[in-house]
């Protein structure tokens, strides 16, 4: 408001831009709302100024004996310099009244700065739901007690020079993981952060991240090798990559092939018993484990992240997904055999999300099937979320040969381009093919190349667009919002962020690109989303009861 303020010679013109946009707002809101009970208006409302507002909106406007009384309502918020608080009101009831609910298709946790300030700008909002990314995947089995989740967690935010928020926001302690990472390891190039373009490390910062970064990072590798050992069915023995490794030649064999390691940082490895963890590390990991299990923030943001999130939706006749369905080279739903039952496609991600919410609900048990599988959604080949046949973390870190550092997707990356491939999927998780819609997140669109996030004759829409400043120089803007209401839908492309003076000098936050995907033939009821169902639902018991009653 002080950047607005600036712009009047005066306090009368001041004055009159206040009187002006008031009453715009509340056209604007009148118009917002036009849909809405005018009980849910009212809830909408900010509370202070319930009253007022609502004498506004009622009026009518062929009425002119009121004239008086109305311009003296605004007028005196305005000398009781309550103006700026009635506009910020009035601004947030539009927003909740534009935005009745919303979806967050995956990957609040990432590379980017402060998902803590998004979760808790979630956990206000009015009406949300969340379809859990891979990243938010291993954040919730970091505190379900799998400790090499935990490990993967520190290692990208090390890497991405994001450690405040494990140690600042979350308040755990990395000063064990300090003093192992400064004993064994020194400078290495491989391991130096990423750091944001808006921040500047110290050289002692630097080194101390790029330590931590190394220690981290063969810890995770020692422990994932017991898993892939107990769990022979996740078909990952080629990545019991430690074991390997020539430590006398320094050079490993992959796929049949020897390459030489580079920047390799190896001292805590046994090389009889690679996967053996130091005491240190041992201690080490525990201590990291019991901190984050008993953060008071983050068991707030993981409990809400648990309550609102699922790993797919079905939200009225759309299916809501962030990463992928496993599908084989012809299109059919790939089968995963857990403890010798089979599963596939809507059933093969009930397992999964099913394990998930098992070993939250028991985090002492840090060993079991659910732990591991949580893992295994991070990067298991049969993982919605992950969707690729292996992670080359390792390769990307020690080999040269790019060759090494592909990642192969899953078919359903190509195959959702075809529109019967959507159908079939859609009949899979008992959505209407011909109405339906797949909404996709996971892989930026790079619209800087030409890609079009609507594909498969508008059946598929892949919203990630780079909300997180890393990815937009991959896509080319800011991130996509896809709006849906009762006349269809619209996709919306954004412009990069760059300051709030901008947005409100130049207007750039309403200069969207905007892309009709679907237009209702036949306006969209109540009664046919999920709401109307469960009011449809909720008569049906009351019917009941009365009918029980009448009988009695």
């Amino acid at each position: 408001m002080k950047l607005i303020k600036s712009h009047f010679g005066n306090e009368q013109e001041l004055n009159q831009w206040y009187t002006e946009i008031i009453k715009r707002m509340i056209k604007l809101i009148s118009y917002a709302s036009s849909k809405y009970t005018r009980s849910k208006l009212r809830k909408a409302l900010p509370n202070r100024f319930v009253y007022i507002i609502e004498e506004l909106l009622y009026k009518k406007d062929d009425s002119t004996n009121k004239d008086d009384y109305y311009s003296k309502i605004v007028q005196q918020i305005i000398s009781l310099t309550q103006a700026d608080k009635l506009i910020i009101g009035l601004a947030y009831t539009t927003q909740r009244l534009v935005v009745d609910h919303l979806h967050v298709v995956g990957d609040i946790y990432d590379r980017g700065p402060e998902p803590d300030k998004i979760m808790e700008t979630l956990i206000d909002y009015h009406s949300v739901d969340i379809q859990w990314g891979n990243h938010d995947a291993i954040w919730l089995g970091a505190f379900a007690g799998s400790k090499v989740c935990l490990a993967n967690i520190i290692r990208i935010c090390a890497r991405y020079d994001n450690l405040d928020i494990i140690e600042d926001v979350y308040g755990i302690n990395l000063r064990p993981l300090l003093n192992l990472a400064e004993k064994y390891y020194e400078d290495n190039p491989a391991f130096r952060p990423k750091v944001h373009s808006d921040k500047s490390l110290t050289n002692h910062e630097q080194l101390q991240i790029t330590k931590i970064h190394q220690a981290i990072a063969i810890i995770q590798f020692k422990l994932e090798i017991p898993i892939i050992k107990r769990r022979p069915y996740f078909n990952m023995s080629e990545r019991r990559l430690l074991e390997k490794v020539d430590y006398e030649k320094n050079e490993i064999t992959i796929h049949g092939k020897t390459y030489a390691l580079v920047n390799s940082c190896f001292a805590t490895v046994n090389p009889i018993h690679p996967d053996q963890l130091l005491e240190e590390e041992k201690q080490v990991i525990e201590k990291l484990l019991f901190s984050v299990q008993h953060s008071e923030k983050l068991a707030r943001h993981m409990k809400f992240l648990m309550k609102k999130g699922s790993l797919y939706l079905k939200y009225n006749g759309n299916l809501l997904i962030h990463g992928c369905i496993p599908l084989d080279e012809e299109g059919n739903m790939e089968k995963m055999t857990i403890e010798n039952k089979t599963y596939a496609g809507c059933e093969l991600l009930n397992t999964l999300e099913y394990n998930l919410r098992y070993s939250f609900e028991h985090p002492e048990m840090t060993d079991d099937l659910a732990t591991d599988m949580v893992w295994y959604l991070w990067n298991g080949e049969y993982s919605s979320l992950f969707g690729k046949r292996e992670m080359t973390t390792f390769e990307r870190y020690f080999i040269m040969e790019k060759e090494t550092h592909k990642e192969k997707k899953n078919p359903y990356y190509y195959l959702r381009e075809k529109e019967e491939i959507c159908k079939k999927i859609l009949v899979e998780f008992d959505l209407d093919p011909e109405q339906g819609h797949i909404i996709n997140g996971h892989t930026p669109v790079k619209e800087i190349d030409g890609e079009n996030p609507i594909k498969a004759n508008g059946r598929m829409l892949v919203i990630d667009g780079g909300f997180s400043k890393p990815y937009q120089s991959v896509t080319g803007i800011a991130g996509y919002t896809l709006l849906y209401n009762s006349y269809g839908m619209q996709l919306v492309a954004h412009k990069q962020f760059h300051s709030k003076k901008e947005v409100l000098v130049d207007g750039t936050d309403v200069l969207s690109v905007k892309r009709l995907v679907d237009k209702e033939l036949v306006r969209k009821k109540v009664r046919e989303t999920n709401s109307g169902k469960e009011l449809l639902q909720e008569i049906s018991i009351l019917n009941r009861l009365r009918e029980n009653r009448y009988m009695n």
